[in-house]
């Protein structure tokens, strides 16, 4: 057994011991923390030289979402107007008609160069009516810019086969079918046109004609 001296020894080197760690321990710390004080520093350094940079910088405010929409392009109005002032001279209500055939009342035309057949077929019915306008209620300006607007458009859409009701001229002052013989010369005057011929009686009969463009 340990007598007394040897117990107090014993609790003198532990006590000891615990005040070496307990140094050791307070050193470590000290020496991290003298460490850690340069990067700190140079941190504390860096972040005030920015600050002074863009002192005089204003925050930039974005704008709402809808101001980055794409505006749309004007309309060219005079463009257009010009383009219809083109088609409308392109054709002529003096032209003399020399090539149309009459049979009785009816008009028939084709467009020298084609086979004869073509006009058997078109009054045949051969070929499906894919687009069609209407006359009735336009001056002759109108209709005439209007005819050769449809039939441009038709050859662009690649359509063959169209209706042009014109009337039978019975609201007319002399009752006679104006826009009908109008017709007859805009439409020999369109390079597009390959043939015509009247309507059948279901589709308008001698108040329509039949056209016939090229493909």
């Amino acid at each position: 057994m340990l007598n007394d001296t040897s117990t107090s020894k014993l609790l003198s080197a532990k006590k000891r011991l615990k005040q070496a760690e307990a140094a050791k321990k307070l050193a470590e710390q000290d020496a991290a923390k003298k460490i850690s004080e340069p990067s700190n520093q140079k941190s504390t350094d860096e972040a005030s030289l920015f600050r002074a940079a863009v002192k005089d910088v204003k925050p930039f405010t974005a704008p709402p979402k809808d101001d980055y929409k794409l505006k749309p392009k004007p309309i060219p109005l005079q463009f257009i107007r010009d383009e219809q002032q083109a088609l409308v001279d392109s054709l002529s209500d003096h032209y003399i008609p020399a090539h149309e055939i009459e049979t009785g009342e009816e008009l028939l035309y084709l467009r020298d160069g084609h086979s004869p057949d073509i006009l058997s077929k078109l009054r045949r019915g051969h070929w499906v009516i894919q687009a069609k306008i209407d006359l009735h209620g336009l001056i002759s300006d109108e209709a005439r810019l209007y005819v050769s607007s449809f039939i441009s458009d038709c050859k662009k859409r690649g359509i063959r086969c169209v209706r042009i009701v014109h009337g039978k001229g019975l609201g007319s002052r002399n009752r006679e079918p104006v826009l009908k013989n109008k017709l007859r010369g805009w439409l020999m005057q369109k390079d597009e046109v390959i043939a015509y011929a009247e309507a059948k009686k279901q589709d308008g009969g001698s108040g329509a004609v039949i056209v016939l463009l090229k493909a």
